[in-house]
Parts: C-alpha cells; sequence; structure tokens
C-alpha cells in the first residue's frame, strides 16, 4: 500500500495500533483511525474502478478490431481467385478448352474459400418451400407436391447457420 500522506494520522494510528499500557484510546485518536482507513479505502475503490474502466475499455476495442477485421481471413482467400480470373482475361492463346479448365480451377478456389469461410449453398430443388432459406418468385403448375421446389432462378447462400441470400424459387402449385 501507498504511504499515508497524513503524518498525524500515522502517529496516532502507530498509538492506537501500540497504546501504552493502560492507555485509553480516545474518541479523537479514534475517528483519526476511521479517517486514515477511509481514506485508504477510497484510494482502493478508485483504483478499483480505474482497473474497470480499462478493461471495459480494451474490451470494447478488442470488439472494434474484431469486427473490423473478421473478414481479413475470408478476403485473403478471394484474393487467389481474383489473381485467377485477372489471369484467365489475360490469356490470348484463343483456346477455349484451357480457358474452360482455367474458369473451373478457379470456380474450385472460390468454393474452396467459401467452405473455409463456412459459406455453403441453398439449393432446395425437390424440397418443401420454406420461407426461411427461399423466396419464392412464382408458381407454376406441375405434378410435385403443391409448395414444393420445382426449379431454382437462383441459388441461396448461409453463413453457418444464418441465412446470407434466400434462394429465389419457383413453387409448384396443384394443377387444374
Amino acid at each position: 500500500m501507498q504511504e499515508n500522506q497524513n503524518p498525524q494520522a500515522e502517529e496516532v494510528l502507530e498509538q492506537v495500533a501500540n497504546p501504552a499500557e493502560g492507555a485509553v484510546v480516545s474518541d479523537a485518536e479514534r475517528v483519526a483511525q476511521l479517517e486514515v482507513e477511509l481514506a485508504e479505502m477510497k484510494e482502493q475503490f478508485l483504483r478499483a474502478k480505474a482497473e474497470t474502466e480499462n478493461q471495459r475499455r480494451r474490451g470494447v476495442e478488442e470488439v472494434a478490431k474484431a469486427q473490423k477485421f473478421a473478414i481479413e481471413k475470408f478476403a485473403s482467400e478471394l484474393i487467389a481467385v481474383k489473381d485467377s480470373l485477372e489471369m484467365a482475361l489475360q490469356d490470348q492463346s484463343g483456346q477455349f478448352e484451357n480457358l474452360k479448365f482455367g474458369v473451373d480451377l478457379t470456380l474450385k478456389q472460390l468454393l474452396a474459400a467459401f467452405e473455409k469461410g463456412q459459406i455453403s449453398e441453398i439449393n432446395p430443388l425437390g424440397e418443401k418451400l420454406d420461407p426461411h432459406r427461399h423466396q419464392a418468385i412464382s408458381t407454376e403448375e406441375s405434378d410435385a407436391e403443391p409448395n414444393s421446389v420445382v426449379r431454382v432462378m437462383q441459388k441461396g447462400y448461409l453463413i453457418a447457420d444464418r441465412v446470407l441470400r434466400p434462394a429465389m424459387v419457383v413453387v409448384a402449385k396443384a394443377k387444374c
């Protein structure tokens, strides 16, 4: 602990802590002792309060950094995909098969990046319409069970278990 800044209070404390034999502690001495204790407690409280505030501030800063840089890992995966696409555009050979092969490899890179980023496809063909994961854009008469997906116009995507983009689908309705 820090040394007390009130020398008189220290002297009183010393006398109270080690009174002479038969000495009685007066009210004034007791008040002085309590004032010293109060000052120490105030200091401890202020230190604890400052430490708590510092921890709260550090926590807020860490959360802000995590939000700001959360996409960093995924973005670094996508840079390789961008590089591959740029190389494909620069190819002047005119060989369609080579271009197709390169695009196929680029798609595989992208799918690997999606997998690392926990992005998965929603391709609900034949499933029952789920309004939380699918967006019905039209209906058509079909032999399929009513309210089931008969065509997927655009795949949807999930991040972990949260919908990033719902699948746009055509839903079956009963034939009239």
